[in-house]
Order: structure tokens, then C-alpha cells, then sequence
């Protein structure tokens, strides 16, 4: 009977947890049919399946606008591709004109924050590309951040960066109390606090060698992401640690596997 009773509780503990476990699409719902990774159909399905938020990255063209793309290429490295462009060193105009997996045009900021604000639901979480330099850097974080307000977004935005001087800029320069996340993995949840963001947003193979920084961060008032987590054995493992959220490729699996889990 007091195993029963210890198993019980232990049992809700765990569902309590997994409860409070959110769904991020990587890149936009892109593994869906007619999507492509940071296409507008990809945040558009993203929106439609009732998740916590769609994930994006964004970087500052050669002639100063920021578009809704992956990487420093274009196309991405995992597209089979001969004619690359290097997005920061290259107008819109060439940008775009080499199409996404989907046949779309690689979207602009603009076009992205538009469909964001048709669905107040979803959050739409921005990761600031490394640039060349710190002023680049700057321009693109001031950019985003000016954009966000024109579209009046400020509570439904919020952003993750590999790099720390991103992340100071984001803290500097966003309204106070905006989410910002540290996403390289290196810095201890101590530090992060220290660093005066909201949370870690870490691989998933950085957490499973150091699943007591979940706590950590969480007892210091941090939130913990997980990236990019796909199959069912780790998605699994991080809604028994209680994670805040899960980054994936595969939203509708995750938001399965969470339901089973709670039964």
C-alpha cells in the first residue's frame, strides 16, 4: 500500500510537470505538407495546430532589411543546392530570388510580423543571427526590436541568440521584462541569471549531460527550452524533466506524446 501511495504521487508530480510543457515549431511547422523551414506557410500551419509559439531566425541583407532566414546561405546548408548566396553579403532582391523548397520567396520581417498579429495565440519566437561585427549586430537587433513596436507585438515576441552580446543588446534595448533566451550551452544557469535574461534555451544533448541545470534555472526563476528534439525516447525524457518547453521539427508528435503522457 506505501509503495502504491509513494508511486502515486510520484506519478502526478511527473504529470504536473508535464503539464506545464509547451510546444515551439523549429523553423515554423515545416515537416507539413506545402511548408517549407522559415517559409510564411510554415508559421501559418504553426498557428493552426495550438501550440505555445512558432520559433524563426532573422538576418540583415547586404541593403539593411531584415528577412526571415536560416543560417549565413541561402539556400540552407541542408538543401541539396549549387547556386549558394551569402544572405548578409546579398541584396533582397537576390535573396529572393532563389526560391524556398515550397517555391516561395524568402519572407522579409515585415511579412512575418503581419501574419504573426492575425493569431494572438501563438507566439512567435525570433533568434537574432551572428553578424560580422558588434554595429551590425546592433542594427539588426535595433531593427527587429523597432519592427516588433510598428506592429505593436511587444507581448507576443520573444528572442533567443547564440551570442552574448546579442543578448545584452536584446536586454538593452527591448522593453523591460521581454523574454530573451541564451541558446549556446556554454554558460551555466548562475551566469545566464547573471547575464539578466529570462532563460536558458539549450541542445538537447548539452541537458542530457547536465539535466541538473533544468533545476537550477528553474529555482533561479529562469525558463529552460530544449532544441531540437525529435524523437519520441528524448522528447519523452524532457517532459519527465519538466521542461518548460520543446523545440521541434515535429510539433503534432510532440503535442501527442504530452497528452499520452498525462493519461
Amino acid at each position: 500500500m506505501k509503495k502504491f501511495i509513494l508511486f502515486a504521487i510520484a506519478l502526478t508530480a511527473t504529470m504536473a510537470l508535464s503539464a506545464e510543457t509547451k510546444v515551439i515549431a523549429h523553423r515554423g511547422f515545416h515537416t507539413t505538407e506545402g511548408s517549407a523551414r522559415n517559409s510564411m506557410v510554415a508559421l501559418q500551419k504553426a498557428q493552426q495546430i495550438g501550440i505555445y509559439g512558432s520559433e524563426c531566425d532573422v538576418n540583415l541583407t547586404k541593403d539593411g532589411v531584415i528577412v526571415v532566414a536560416h543560417g549565413g546561405s541561402h539556400p540552407d546548408k541542408m538543401v541539396k543546392c549549387d547556386n549558394r548566396i551569402t544572405i548578409q553579403k546579398s541584396t533582397l532582391e537576390q535573396c529572393q530570388s532563389i526560391l524556398l523548397e515550397n517555391g516561395e520567396k524568402m519572407p522579409t520581417l515585415d511579412e512575418y510580423l503581419a501574419q504573426t498579429k492575425k493569431d494572438p495565440k501563438t507566439k512567435l519566437i525570433i533568434e537574432i543571427k551572428s553578424h560580422t561585427t558588434p554595429q551590425k549586430e546592433t542594427e539588426i537587433v535595433e531593427g527587429t526590436i523597432n519592427k516588433v513596436k510598428e506592429y505593436g507585438l511587444e507581448n507576443q515576441v520573444e528572442y533567443i541568440a547564440f551570442r552574448p552580446f546579442v543578448c545584452q543588446e536584446l536586454k538593452r534595448l527591448a522593453p523591460e521584462g521581454t523574454p530573451i533566451a541564451y541558446l549556446n550551452g556554454d554558460y551555466d544557469p548562475t551566469y545566464v541569471k547573471g547575464m539578466g535574461l529570462s532563460g536558458i534555451d539549450y541542445k538537447f544533448n548539452v541537458l542530457k549531460k547536465k539535466p541538473k541545470w533544468i533545476k537550477q534555472a528553474q529555482k533561479k526563476g529562469l525558463t529552460v527550452n530544449v532544441w531540437t528534439v525529435n524523437n519520441d525516447e528524448d522528447i519523452i525524457w524532457c517532459i519527465e524533466q519538466g521542461v518548460d518547453y520543446i523545440t521541434t521539427d515535429y510539433p503534432t508528435r510532440v503535442q501527442e506524446l504530452i497528452k499520452q503522457y498525462q493519461k
